[in-house]
């Protein structure tokens, strides 16, 4: 199970004999959480099974009123915690960013590279994944995972709503309303802002920031425990309604959004190749071992040391390695815009709602942002906090997500596969950036 921002460098790297890195590579350290996803996993299963079978039985109409109430609750106690949790790690997340950009030329090279990463992959994915639902449709069975939205609640902002809504006149009102596009320009705001005060004010608003972070983690890790119970009762629901169609639903809705994931898994041979100098066999290569340990471990900070060695083989030079990759573990999902807005679009297609252009620009922003401060979380915590904003800024039902939480341990896979790739793909493009400048000057 992946832990949350930890000490990175300085207890995998010491035993191997390297320098900590610098204090601006290092995250704010959160508190560890250890969540029941296999058990997840098979309550989803078992409840869909007991809901499939319930339904060719003349079960008492209230089995399934306390099955939705039970699910109702479990899903409103996961959404409490969204804005809280989004704003202190938003902060901490781009203050981490912010001091690592005045580290040096090589952090800013790379952050350069991280940003134009993450806007490609939300880009592509974007216009890519309307595209590929046209040719494999989502299934009709998967309409019973919309069984608990609320009527109304799926309208499409317009152009004109979205643009007015940038900048909120008063953000307890936002939060209270749910707007995470001004709250995220807001806290996005807030956190530069804190990183150009005075060094003790700075580190104090930040340590209110870092208990907060880590008090919420743990409401979010106590919610997310009796998962198994939520996840059955809103499973049961599910069953009921659709049948054994639900399990091709799934199914369909895993390869899709692991799909996007490996666009970026191919992208980053392509930095490799493209921005690295590396050929193609190489870097294959040479990345395998990182890669076998991320199918492992479902972990970039346990693919630590073999992504050095990894690095190593390209001839990386050592200081780049043991500065780049701990920052990139540290502040960069290459993932998180491609399948997270993947998750947003699936649920807007599989409840109707159109997505234009400009709200799938406010998405793709949002999704931008909201990767900064969620890297190195446990999957399934992750999931929350960076699909439920995404959703919320372009007026798409997060209901579903409660459900689509459970199986996010197979998407999970593909996730940690490509970031792992692409961490080793964009340090061998810094370093030879680095090499370049170094001989013209």
């Amino acid at each position: 199970m992946k832990r949350a921002l930890g000490p990175l460098r300085s207890e995998i790297l010491a035993q191997q004999g390297a320098q900590a890195r610098p204090a601006a590579a290092r995250p704010f350290e959160l508190v560890t959480i250890r969540l029941p996803v296999k058990l997840t996993f098979s309550a989803l299963v078992l409840g869909l099974a007991f809901g499939i079978i319930a339904a060719g039985a003349a079960l008492p109409p209230i089995m399934a009123e306390v099955a939705a109430l039970v699910g109702g609750l479990w899903l409103r106690a996961l959404q409490m915690t969204i804005i809280p949790l989004v704003a202190s790690l938003l902060v901490l997340g781009l203050a981490q960013m912010m001091a690592a950009a005045r580290a040096g030329a090589v952090a800013r090279h790379f952050l350069i590279l991280v940003f134009a990463v993450l806007i490609a992959g939300g880009v592509f994915t974007a216009i890519a994944l309307p595209l590929l639902l046209g040719i494999f449709p989502i299934p009709g069975s998967a309409a019973a995972f919309l069984a608990d939205v609320p009527p109304g609640e799926q309208a499409v902002p317009s152009v004109l709503d979205f643009l007015k809504s940038l900048i909120a006149p008063n953000i307890i009102a936002a939060a209270a309303e749910t707007a995470m596009l001004p709250l995220t320009i807001f806290f996005a705001l807030f956190a530069i802002a804190v990183s150009r005060l005075p060094a003790d004010q700075s580190q104090r608003l930040l340590g209110l920031f870092h208990a907060l972070g880590n008090a919420m983690l743990l409401i979010i890790g106590w919610v997310l425990w009796v998962a198994p119970v939520g996840v059955f009762a809103l499973a049961f629901g599910v069953g009921l309604k659709s049948g054994g169609g639900a399990f091709a639903a799934l199914g369909h809705y895993i390869a899709v959004v692991s799909a996007m994931g490996g666009i970026v898994l191919v992208l980053g041979y392509g930095v490799a190749i493209t921005l690295g100098g590396v050929s193609l066999p190489r870097f294959a290569a040479a990345v395998l071992p990182a890669q076998a340990v991320a199918l492992s471990t479902q972990s970039s900070l346990a693919s630590l040391p073999a992504m050095l060695q990894s690095s190593s083989r390209l001839n990386v030079r050592p200081a780049t390695a043991e500065f780049v990759l701990p920052l990139a573990v540290a502040i960069f999902r290459a993932t998180s815009p491609a399948m997270n807005m993947a998750v947003a679009l699936y649920v807007a297609a599989l409840a109707g709602v159109e997505i234009s252009p400009a709200v799938a620009l406010v998405g793709i922003l949002v999704a931008l942002i909201i990767s900064v401060g969620s890297v190195s979380l446990p999957g399934s915590i992750s999931f929350v906090v960076s699909v439920g904003p995404i959703a919320l800024a372009m007026g798409i039902p997060v209901e579903p997500l409660a459900l689509l939480v459970a199986v996010e341990m197979v998407p999970d896979i593909m996730r940690t596969l490509s970031n792992v790739t692409m961490n080793v793909a964009v340090t061998s493009a810094v370093d030879r950036k680095a090499a370049e400048a170094r001989e013209a000057s």
